[in-house]
């Protein structure tokens, strides 16, 4: 017989609004969102699955945290009753309710109601079966994050090496030396209306970049057999360095190259991944490749640019989306060859290794995914 979430669970939602959050912020605060804000206070220190109440698009992100944190008054907030494990109560939920989101495809329910949360089934196993389940699938989540954190500390590392080397132009000088720290000349360049290194020239973006504006083919093309060629929206199919492929298209307009960088032209602008694969894209995104082979380089400039687009919005500056000529006519600073080469072939090393962890968590989620339903099924048993 099976049990349901409301028998397993004690649920009480937050108390919060979803525009308390704090920019930096001590705490995580979760709201209905994919991913946690930040707050300057908590209200909760407990073992807890999250679940989001509403979601447009009828996706109900779940979460697992332990610790102190706070939450949006529409999400719930689960602790798992005596004889049941809550990390089998978080994959028993990612599971079911990604088969409601399924079975209510173009009537999405947009709303996770109290009695559809309490109601949801899953089958009655002993506390140490639920364990060892949720043992096995937590061993593949933390390599997952365990290869998110090694990639986030090589892209820091190559970020802060540009900011060094081409923001603050403390590049290394002939001896070695930070350039302008140790007094490198600085001449000013009028199209920038800065000073630059000697020798550096000032440039626009579609000068150093092969740049493709996407456009949506028609509507009636779409699917999500496999039929056509693989088709990326905008950045809602971003992952964490690869988009996820959700759609396909029989009727393709614009291209990306495996390898392009796809950046969103709409908010949030600036928001970036990396083709890994040929594919369609829509108006929401654009596809850059370096003209010079310089992609390592090319990745970290628009990195840049999308800190300003993030100052500019926190200032009131609000960038909904970016033109076609403001995306071509970008300016930057532009440096000599030598010192590009020596900075590609740094980043690339970072960018391999980057690659790696990203094609390895990739086949890690596709084997989580699959022994999932097996396992809370019954069609696999944990030995």
């Amino acid at each position: 017989m099976d049990k349901t979430i409301g028998l397993a669970c004690n649920i009480s939602t937050g108390k919060l609004d979803a525009n308390q959050a704090v920019s930096g912020g001590e705490y995580p605060f979760f709201t209905c969102a994919e991913f946690p804000d930040q707050i300057d206070h908590f209200a909760y220190d407990d073992d807890v699955v999250l679940v989001a109440g509403n979601n447009a698009r009828g996706n109900f992100h779940v979460s697992r945290y332990k610790g102190k944190f706070n939450a949006y008054q529409r999400t719930y907030i689960l602790t798992a009753k005596e004889g049941f494990n809550i990390d089998y109560v978080y994959y028993a939920l990612k599971l079911e309710l990604k088969r409601l989101r399924e079975k209510s495809q173009g009537s999405q329910t947009k709303f996770l109601t109290m009695p559809i949360l309490t109601g949801i089934h899953f089958r009655d196993i002993t506390g140490d079966e639920q364990t060892e389940i949720a043992n096995v699938l937590s061993v593949i989540d933390q390599k997952i994050e365990l290869n998110n954190r090694i990639n986030a500390e090589l892209e820091a590392m190559a970020k802060t090496l540009y900011d060094y080397w081409f923001v603050q132009f403390d590049f290394p000088d002939a001896n070695g030396k930070p350039y302008k720290t140790s007094g490198g000349k600085m001449v000013y360049n009028p199209t920038l209306k800065r000073e630059i290194p000697e020798g550096w020239s000032d440039k626009t973006l579609s000068e150093i970049a092969n740049i493709t504006i996407g456009q949506s083919p028609e509507g009636s093309s779409y699917n999500d057999e496999g039929v056509g060629t693989i088709f990326y929206q905008g950045s809602t199919d971003f992952g964490w360095l690869f988009p996820t492929t959700r759609q396909y298209t029989t009727a393709p307009s614009r291209m990306a190259k495996k390898g392009d960088i796809l950046l969103s032209v709409r908010a949030p602008v600036g928001d970036m991944n990396i083709a890994n694969t040929d594919c369609c894209i829509g108006r929401g995104l654009a596809a850059l490749n370096s003209k010079t082979g310089s992609d390592g380089f090319l990745f970290y400039v628009m990195k840049y640019f999308k800190q300003i687009f993030d100052r500019r919005n926190s200032e009131g500056t609000t960038f909904g989306s970016i033109t076609k000529n403001d995306l071509h006519s970008l300016t930057l600073a532009y440096p000599t060859s030598n010192l590009l080469k020596k900075y590609d072939e740094i980043v690339t090393n970072y960018n391999k290794m980057i690659f790696e962890r990203s094609l390895e968590n990739r086949e890690l989620i596709a084997l989580r995914d699959w022994l999932l339903p097996m396992l809370m099924n019954g069609q696999v048993t944990v030995k």
